[in-house]
C-alpha cells in the first residue's frame, strides 16, 4: 500500500468535551497516582487532571481518523497503524469542570524506513478560547510506503536531542505491571482497543498476549518525573515525548530510568523484561 503528503494541512473534525471529577480520579487511578493534586477534593485549590489525561480526550477523535479526516484518503490505510510517537505541550493543567474544544489537523507525513510516519496535531482550548494543550499524536502506518519526500517536517515539535548515555542513570524506578492494569486502564479512561484487552484477538495479529497500552506505559514515566523531579507538582510539567519502541507485557516488570538532565530538560527511557526500550527518546521539560 502507498500514500504521499497531499493531506497535510486538512482538518480533522475535533470535539467538545467538558471534563468531568470521575473522568481525571479515574485516570490517575488506572496507573497508581497517589498524587493528592489529582484526587485530594478537600484541598484549597481546585482538583487538576494528570498530565497524560489528555491522551484519554484525544483518542475518540484518533480511533475515527479516517472519518474525521477532510481528505481523500484509503481508511484501510490507517488498519496498519500503531502508536509511534507522542509530545504533549502543557499550557496549562486540566481542571473538572473545564469546557474542553479540541481541533484537530494533519501535521506531518514522513517517510520511515518501516512506514510511514503520520503525525496529528490536536489543540485543546477551554471555554474563553485558552490554548491548554497542544498534542503531536504520531502513528506508524507499517509497510505502507510514501510515494513523495514527505511534507510537515518543519512543523513537528522541538525535541532536545537525547545526550549520549554514560555512567549510571540518574534514577531508576522498577515497577511491576498487574496483569490486570490493561483491563483496568481501558475501563477508567475509555482508551479502547482489542490488542490490550482480547489474547485471542492479540494473538490473531501475531502478538504473543495482549500488550499493555503505550500511553499507559508513559502516565507511569510521567507519574514518577512529576513525583521525584517536580516535587509532585504537575504544573511544573510543561512538556512530554517519547517514541513508542517495544512491548510492555502484563505480569512483567519495567524499569523507568532517569538518564541525564541538562536544566530544565530531563532525559527518560523505560525498558521492559527483555532488556529492550519500550518508551526511548523520553523528555520531560520540568520547570
Amino acid at each position: 500500500m502507498k500514500i504521499d503528503s497531499s493531506m497535510v494541512g486538512a482538518n480533522i473534525r475535533g470535539r467538545q468535551h467538558t471534563v468531568d471529577w470521575r473522568q481525571t480520579t479515574n485516570y490517575a487511578a488506572a496507573v497508581g497516582d497517589v498524587n493528592p493534586l489529582y484526587l485530594d477534593d478537600t484541598r484549597d485549590s481546585s482538583l487538576i487532571a494528570p498530565p497524560c489525561y489528555v491522551t484519554a480526550l484525544t483518542w475518540p477523535i484518533s480511533e475515527t481518523m479516517p472519518q474525521r479526516l477532510e481528505a481523500d484518503i484509503r481508511p484501510e490505510l490507517f488498519l496498519t497503524q500503531v502508536h509511534y510517537s507522542e509530545t504533549i505541550v502543557f499550557h496549562k493543567p486540566i481542571k473538572p469542570g473545564d469546557d474542553l474544544t479540541i481541533s484537530g489537523r494533519a501535521l506531518a507525513v514522513l517517510p520511515h524506513r518501516a512506514g510511514t510516519h503520520v503525525v496529528a496535531r490536536y489543540d485543546g482550548a477551554d471555554g474563553a478560547g485558552e490554548p491548554v494543550f497542544t498534542e503531536y499524536s504520531g502513528v506508524m502506518l507499517r509497510g505502507v510506503s510514501c510515494t513523495d519526500s514527505g511534507a510537515g517536517a518543519a512543523e513537528m515539535p522541538r525535541i532536545p536531542a537525547t545526550p549520549q548515555q554514560t555512567g549510571d542513570p540518574v534514577w531508576n524506578s522498577k515497577l511491576h505491571i498487574d496483569p490486570l492494569m490493561p483491563y483496568v486502564y481501558d475501563g477508567c479512561t475509555d482508551i479502547v482497543f482489542a490488542i490490550h484487552t482480547s489474547p485471542r484477538f492479540a494473538r490473531d495479529v501475531g502478538l504473543p498476549g495482549i500488550i499493555l497500552q503505550g500511553t499507559a506505559t508513559l502516565a507511569l514515566a510521567a507519574r514518577e518525573m512529576v513525583n521525584r523531579v517536580a516535587g509532585g507538582d504537575a504544573g511544573r510539567l510543561k512538556q512530554l515525548s517519547c517514541r513508542f519502541t517495544g512491548m510492555v507485557l502484563p505480569g512483567s516488570d519495567i524499569e523507568i530510568r532517569l538518564n541525564a538532565q541538562s536544566g530544565a530538560d530531563n532525559f527518560f527511557e523505560v525498558i521492559n523484561d527483555q532488556g529492550k526500550a519500550a518508551i526511548s527518546r523520553g523528555h520531560a521539560l520540568i520547570v
